[in-house]
């Protein structure tokens, strides 16, 4: 029969297998409403909260009831969004370092944009001269097939046409992806700028924080 806990107490303290332990279980009875206790979880107890005392009755810990199958599941959602935000907060702090070891200040973010713009300005630039020439080229070939408006024209014009709409086809394409891309690299460096701002503590007043006066204007 479980006996009180102050008697139970007396004994537990006084037996090998206490003071070796030095703590025991204890938990409501829910059948008589006493405090059930051993020096191992009392079988009353299983699957029922119940607290970890020390040899002097102090609560070492407290045990929950089991969790029901809804609460374990909340459980595991809510430990899978702990580790994605611990994770997210961890390549927040990786990414920041980066920016501060790569940035001393505004001016080294305004001359590294200035690079990355030139570069991709340029590829823009070349495009376009190509795309010209090519048009220069059909011009031609165009005033050519004005002598065939009255009768087929030759194979080789016509596959000289193609090819020449091909060659500006291709060329627009690559026009169109590097402005793309010069969008992206503005988009970045603001926020690479702005990020600055907040980690160091200063503000854009009286620093050099427009564009770079290197990089063009694309039409």
């Amino acid at each position: 029969m479980p006996k009180p806990l102050p008697l139970l107490l007396l004994l537990l303290c006084l037996s090998p297998a206490a003071t070796a332990a030095g703590e025991f279980y204890c938990c409501q009875d829910i059948n008589s409403g006493r405090r059930i206790c051993g020096d191992s979880l009392p079988e009353q107890c299983r699957g029922r909260a119940y607290r970890i005392l020390d040899s002097g009755g102090n609560v070492i810990r407290e045990v929950g009831p089991p969790l029901t199958p809804e609460q374990k599941a909340e459980q595991i959602q809510e430990n899978r969004r702990r580790k994605q935000l611990e994770e997210a907060a961890r390549e927040l702090r990786r990414k920041d370092q980066a920016l501060l070891d790569t940035y001393a200040t505004p001016k080294d973010i305004d001359i590294a944009q200035g690079k990355a713009e030139r570069d991709v300005n340029m590829a823009i630039r070349n495009a376009e001269a190509s795309i010209e020439a090519s048009l220069t080229k059909r011009r031609k070939v165009e005033a050519e097939a004005e002598f065939y408006q009255k009768k087929k024209m030759p194979a080789p014009l016509e596959k000289e046409l193609r090819t020449i709409d091909h060659e500006i086809k291709v060329q627009q394409e690559l026009v169109d992806v590097k402005k793309r891309e010069l969008e992206v690299i503005r988009s970045k460096y603001e926020a690479d700028r702005k990020r600055f701002f907040e980690l160091t503590g200063r503000t854009p007043a009286g620093t050099a924080v427009s564009r770079p006066a290197s990089s063009s204007t694309v039409r």
